[in-house]
C-alpha cells in the first residue's frame, strides 16, 4: 500500500537506522519524497545498496551496527560532516524475539538489548545535541507490543516496553532545548520479520480478526504518522507515543463475541 505523505522536508537532513527494509523503507522513501535528503543505515552492505538504487538521487547509505556505540558515532558524524546539520533522525533498528521466556536463550535475550537498547541509547547519546542545534525531531518506531504484553513474546514486550518510556523520559528533559521526541506504535505490520505470521492464512485471520479496521498494516499505513510527527504540524506534540495500530489497543482485550 503505497503512502500518502504530504509534508515538505526540502533541505532536511533526516536519518533513519533499519532504513534497508520495511517500515524504515518506507519512512526514507515518503521523506525522500518530502524533498528530504536522507540518510539510511543498516547491518547488511548489501541490502543497503540495493535500498539505495531503489530510493534513487537524495539517499545515503551507510553500514552501521546501531549495538556498537563508536559505528553509531562515526555514523552521526558523518552526516554532520558531510550535511552540516541534522533535523530528523529515526530510531527505527529493531530486534524480534518471540519465545516463551524459558526458551529464549540469553544470547537472544543479549541481541535484544543490543539492538532495541543498546542501540536506541547510542543513537540518542550521538544525535540529541545535533538536533537541538537544529531544532529537530527524534523519533522512534516502538509498538503496541510496548504499551500491552502479548502472549508468548516477553522478550520483545520488555524491549518495547523500555523503548516507549525511554521516549517520554527523553522528551521531558530535551523539550525545553527544543528538541520534540515521540514513538509511533505499530501494530503488527506487514514485514520481513514477521512473514511467519502474515504469510500464514490461519495465523494472519486471527490477528486480522483483533483489529478494528479488519486488517493488518502495511508499511504505507505507518510512515505518514512518522513525518506528521516530524513536521511542523507536530510542533507541540511531545513524549507521545502514538498507535497507528487499526484500532488494536481500544479494545479491553476480550474476545469478539458472535453476537457482535
Amino acid at each position: 500500500m503505497p503512502s500518502t505523505a504530504t509534508y515538505d522536508f526540502t533541505g532536511q537532513v533526516v536519518l533513519v537506522t533499519g532504513g534497508s527494509s520495511g517500515i524504515g523503507l518506507q519512512v526514507a522513501r515518503d521523506f525522500v519524497d518530502a524533498g528530504a535528503h536522507v540518510v539510511i543505515a543498516g547491518r547488511t552492505a548489501s541490502r543497503l545498496e540495493a535500498a539505495r538504487e531503489q530510493l534513487g538521487a537524495g539517499v545515503t547509505a551507510v553500514t552501521t551496527d546501531v549495538g556498537d556505540a563508536a559505528g553509531v558515532n562515526a555514523l552521526v558524524d558523518g552526516v554532520i560532516r558531510d550535511r552540516g546539520h541534522l533535523d530528523v533522525v529515526i530510531s527505527n533498528a529493531a530486534s524480534f524475539i518471540p519465545g516463551d521466556v524459558t526458551a529464549v536463550e540469553p544470547a537472544d535475550w543479549d541481541q535484544s538489548v543490543r539492538t532495541n537498547l543498546n542501540g536506541f541509547f547510542y543513537l540518542a547519546k550521538a544525535v540529541l545535541p545535533h538536533l537541538a542545534a537544529s531544532g529537530g525531531s527524534f523519533i522512534a518506531t516502538s509498538s503496541v507490543s510496548g504499551m500491552r504484553a502479548d502472549w508468548g513474546m516477553p522478550v520483545y514486550n520488555a524491549a518495547k516496553g523500555a523503548v516507549s518510556l525511554f521516549v517520554q523520559a527523553l522528551a521531558l528533559d530535551w523539550g525545553a532545548k527544543g528538541v520534540r521526541v515521540n514513538a509511533v506504535a505499530p501494530s503488527l505490520t506487514s514485514t520481513e520479520p514477521v512473514a511467519a505470521i502474515t504469510g500464514n492464512p490461519a495465523l494472519r485471520s486471527q490477528a486480522e480478526a483483533r483489529v478494528a479496521l479488519g486488517r493488518i498494516a502495511e508499511t504505507g499505513d505507518i510512515s505518514p504518522v512518522v513525518l506528521f510527527l516530524a513536521s511542523d504540524a507536530a510542533r507541540y506534540v511531545n513524549g507521545v507515543i502514538l498507535p497507528v495500530d487499526g484500532g488494536t489497543s481500544a479494545s479491553n482485550g476480550q474476545a469478539r463475541w458472535a453476537a457482535a
